[in-house]
């Protein structure tokens, strides 16, 4: 671990490598799982104000989810995230007809339709944040589904801070990505 700014951040996501493998997993992370995506207030809005641009994007169940529920719900610690269908799908899923999942929030964003790329605890993936008093907490998180994106990363020579540059711009801002590609750079030297 180390400190930028008020951040704790694992070596893990400078040593290791990730590049999304869509075609291996076919979008597994969007229906495996035991929890919805983290959602940020901001991104809740943007939601509910957009949703009859996302709603054409997702699927039928996940629109029937959604009318039970709401477009998104409140955890036990009263955390913010998307439902999920039968426990597992996230009910913003989109389905091609190659039969690999896609977010329907994302696909309404390339259309043009939303400014909401998607959540960007999504976006971040495999890196989580966790939020405490006095820091914030980067980490890598290894899944199984994901075993092809880290396999392709590492032919590709593809550092997972890289893979996932713009989320953590999105998230911490530029001078910080800049400084976590120093620290990389200090890194690899020392290795």
């Amino acid at each position: 671990m180390f400190q930028l700014n008020n951040t704790l951040v694992s070596e893990e996501i400078i040593k290791n490598h990730f590049q999304c493998n869509v075609s291996a997993c076919k979008g597994a992370c969007c229906v495996e799982g035991e929890i919805g995506a983290p959602l940020e207030k901001g991104e809740t809005e943007i939601i509910e104000k957009y949703y009859d641009k996302i709603e054409p994007y997702i699927s039928d169940k996940g629109k029937k989810k959604i009318k039970e529920v709401g477009q998104y719900i409140f955890d036990s610690n009263g955390n913010m995230e998307t439902p999920l269908v039968n426990g597992k799908e996230c009910v913003y899923v989109h389905y091609n007809s190659d039969g690999i999942l896609h977010c329907g929030i994302e696909k309404a964003y390339s259309d043009g339709k939303i400014p909401l790329k998607k959540p960007l605890s999504c976006d971040l993936y495999p890196v989580r944040i966790k939020n405490y008093s006095s820091f914030t907490a980067v980490n890598y998180h290894s899944w199984k589904i994901c075993s092809e994106a880290c396999s392709l990363g590492k032919e590709l020579q593809k550092p997972l801070y890289k893979f996932v540059k713009d989320a953590l711009i999105r998230r911490f801002g530029n001078s910080w990505y800049s400084e976590l590609e120093r620290v990389a750079k200090r890194l690899k030297q020392n290795n």
